[in-house]
């Protein structure tokens, strides 16, 4: 039962929003009583942290490069946008929607911002970056642009300009930092 709660949950508050959505309707999507939701998440705002924690996905582990895999994750985001549904980072969104009213959720998406900034620096450090937590930040800050400009644009190319000033921004750090064909990151 957990699981078609999480189900409804995410595709309800992802598409319609948290304010807006009550538990009576996820219950519903889940085809389960208020009674049952209840017994399963105490409260709406334990509800809307099980959402946000079920968002959370391990960063994908490949063979490539350390730069490869900064630059794939705005490649992965191209094609996040290109689907067509796309309505945000459900993150930012549960901290602009519920405002003050949910620490709880603040917590959740700090915690994994941070996190894909530290995997980037991470990824930086094995790729040679001079200063790897300053590329990071900025890097994450393209990535976070990246996604507010598709909200306002609807441009899913957008990505791959992020990607292209990523590109830029290795290059500018002095690091020898090589792709998996063996060649300095120039252009993308």
């Amino acid at each position: 039962m957990t699981e078609r709660i999480m189900a409804a949950a995410d595709r309800l508050f992802y598409r319609k929003g948290i304010r807006t959505v009550g538990v009576d309707a996820v219950a519903a999507e889940a085809g389960i009583s208020k009674r049952s939701l209840y017994d399963t998440f105490p409260s709406k705002d334990a509800l809307v942290a099980a959402y946000l924690r079920r968002r959370i996905l391990p960063f994908p582990t490949t063979d490539q490069s350390p730069a490869d895999q900064v630059l794939a994750l705005f490649d992965q985001l191209h094609s996040r946008f290109a689907e067509g549904d796309f309505r945000g980072c459900p993150f930012v969104n549960a901290v602009t929607e519920l405002a003050e009213d949910c620490e709880t959720a603040r917590a959740i998406a700090s915690d994994y911002k941070e996190e894909r900034r530290r995997h980037i620096a991470s990824l930086l450090t094995k790729a040679g970056a001079p200063c790897p937590d300053l590329l990071a930040s900025q890097i994450t800050l393209l990535f976070e642009g990246a996604i507010a400009s598709m909200l306002v644009r609807q441009d899913p190319t957008i990505a791959m300009q992020a990607r292209a000033a990523a590109a830029v921004l290795m290059r500018a750090s002095d690091a020898e930092v090589q792709t998996k064909s063996g060649r300095l990151l120039a252009g993308y």
